[in-house]
Order: C-alpha cells, then structure tokens, then sequence
C-alpha cells in the first residue's frame, strides 16, 4: 500500500495487520497502515474462552484486523486485541482498506501511463486537495462534487477523472423496510396496487418493492447519503398510509435494520 499513517495508532484504534510471528504465548504482527511499526497480540486476547492451539487462529502472513489496548511510547510497544473486534468492526475494516487499494490502483495506472512518479502524485494530490484519504476523494469526483483541475494540471485531471469515473461509483446507501397493507373494499386490491404506486411516485427508481407473500411487502431505498434515504422512506410510506386509510384500508410500516 502506499498509504501510510504517520506516528502511531491512536488507543482503541483498528488497524490492518499482517501476521509475523506466532509464539506460544502470543502473536506478532505489522502494522499495514503504519510504516515499519509492529505490535504484540498476548494469548487472551486472541480468542474468548481456553485456547489449545494458537495457531487455530492465527498463522504468519495472515491479514486481521484488531483493536490497539495500550501505547508504551517510551518503549514503542503496541498492545493489541484481535477478540475484541466484533464482526462488524472487521468487515468495515476491511472493506475500507480494499477501497483504498482499489484507488491506489487507479492512481497507478493513470501515473504510469503519464509517466508520472506515482507516490509523488499521492502525495500532490492528498496535500492540495486536504484529503487524508483516496477513495472518499474519488467517490466525491464520481459524484461530481470535486474538480481536479483546481488542485492537478490538466492532463492530469482529465485521465485521473475519467478513470475515476469509469471504475467508481457514485457513493450509496440503502436503507429498508416492510410494508404490510390490508383493504376491506370490495377492489381491495387495486386500493392496495394504487397505495403502491403513490409510494413508487415518490421515490421513482431509488425504491424497489418486493411482494413478501399476505399482505407483506418489502421496500428497499437507495440514495446517496442517509439523510435523503430516510427522507425519501418517510415520504413513500407516508403517502402509501395516506392512501390506505382513505380508503378504509389499514398500513402498518416497520424498519428493518441493517
């Protein structure tokens, strides 16, 4: 990776670590993210519970990610967790140090194919655009919101942009739910296929609903940030409702979390 944080992790932090040591009583590992700097991982804190084999665990070269304990800075040890990182933890992780290196490889390409020393167009490009990071930088020229030919020349910003836009897409959340309608008139169904489609109005083709079976519908929202996700959920159901109890009819809506 060329990304590198400087000094060291901050406790609580996680970090991506490469797995260089497995001793009986404990693990040694790199710090991906933190040039030439390593940390310890004692035996209880590899896994809850007696462990009989360490090395059910952990083998050298294995990527995990843990959760810095402690910090000597006279000694420069690092104490490390890796039970302590919950699933969640990890997959988020992880996912954020593979989006780091899919930009990075963006970067490669367009520098090598301008002939451009690529470590220093990393470091022009984070320094002038104040960006600790590639990839939310390239989401944001997907989406449009970034111009590089304020920060790179030209030629630069033209490649770079292309291909950023070509190989990223513009950033995306999801949010869902379910819908549960229920009519008593005698054209229930068309009351119930019309409170449906008012909701599909709104949202238009960020919305999908999925018939579940009884009555039960599925509603998947996608937008670009939260904010209109849950906007746009509040305004679809509330014209599904709406229509619902216009027509003597009943809707019952419930969040379903990620």
């Amino acid at each position: 990776m060329i990304y590198k944080k400087k000094g060291l992790p901050q406790e609580d932090e996680l970090v991506m670590c490469t797995v260089t040591s497995v001793q009986p009583h404990g693990v040694f590992a790199l710090l991906d993210e933190y040039d030439s700097k390593s940390g310890m991982i004692h035996i209880s804190e590899i896994a809850p519970g007696r462990i009989r084999n360490i090395r059910d665990y952990v083998v050298e070269g294995k990527k995990i990610v843990c959760k810095i304990l402690r910090i000597n800075l006279e000694k420069g040890h690092i104490d490390m967790s890796l039970r302590r990182v919950n699933e969640r933890e990890r997959r988020g992780k992880t996912d954020e140090i593979k989006q780091e290196q899919i930009a990075e490889k963006i970067l490669e390409a367009v520098a090598e194919k301008l002939k451009l020393d690529v470590k220093k167009l990393y470091e022009e490009l984070l320094t002038k655009t104040k960006s600790s990071k590639l990839f939310p930088l390239f989401e944001e020229i997907a989406s449009g919101d970034v111009s590089l030919e304020q920060f790179v020349n030209k030629e630069v910003a033209d490649e770079l942009t292309a291909v950023v836009q070509q190989r990223i897409k513009k950033p995306e959340v999801e949010i869902r739910g379910h819908i549960k309608l229920r009519s008593f008139a005698p054209d229930g169904i068309e009351v119930i296929k019309a409170a449906l489609k008012k909701a599909e109005d709104i949202a238009k083709e960020a919305m999908q609903i999925r018939y579940q079976g009884a009555g039960d519908y599925k509603i998947i929202l996608k937008a670009e940030d939260y904010k209109t996700a849950e906007k746009l959920l509040k305004q679809s159901v509330d014209a599904a409702t709406e229509h619902m109890i216009k027509h003597k009819g009943e809707a019952e809506f419930v969040r379903q979390e990620a």
